[in-house]
């Protein structure tokens, strides 16, 4: 018994520091992207022209920067909204993740991975959802790239 609830509080803790680590480096990258794109506006002529001007550094923020930051940031967000779609998917189908009376794609996998040769779609269309969901998200943050960047604007 004490064994066995050793066995489940390493694992338990593994998990949770997975999920934590997965969380934390989403908010890294975000932080790491902004930070360095934000210091990189910074040399730019115009902002130090707008600075020069005399143009309070909160307009030359909102003005400025963030429309040049908003790009970057959107496309990271769409890659990362993938990637944790796939590692929820993955963790609810070993069993670590949402637990079953919660629909998750991972889970529903999961059941049907035994059902395969006589009932092909309860394992296809949740992989197919968890496909279609992550190319649909990297595409709309393409989408929200290209019509956010104002270095693309005409």
């Amino acid at each position: 018994m004490a064994l066995a609830l050793s066995i489940a509080a390493v694992l338990g803790a593994g998990l949770t520091g997975i999920v934590a680590t997965l969380a934390i480096s989403s908010w890294v990258l975000y932080a790491r992207l902004v930070r360095g794109e934000s210091l990189s506006m910074r040399r730019q002529e115009f902002i130090e022209a707008a600075y020069a001007l005399g143009v309070p550094m909160r307009r030359i923020l909102i003005r400025h920067v963030l429309p040049n930051v908003i790009g970057p940031a959107i496309a990271l967000a769409s890659l990362e909204a993938g990637r944790l779609i796939v590692a929820e998917s993955s963790l609810s189908f070993l069993g670590y993740g949402i637990q079953p009376p919660i629909p998750a794609w991972g889970n529903m996998l999961a059941e049907g991975k035994d059902y395969m040769a006589k009932a092909w779609w309860l394992t296809v269309m949740p992989g197919l959802a968890v496909s279609l969901t992550c190319l649909s998200t990297t595409l709309l943050g393409d989408w929200l790239t290209e019509v956010l960047d104002p270095r693309r604007r005409r």
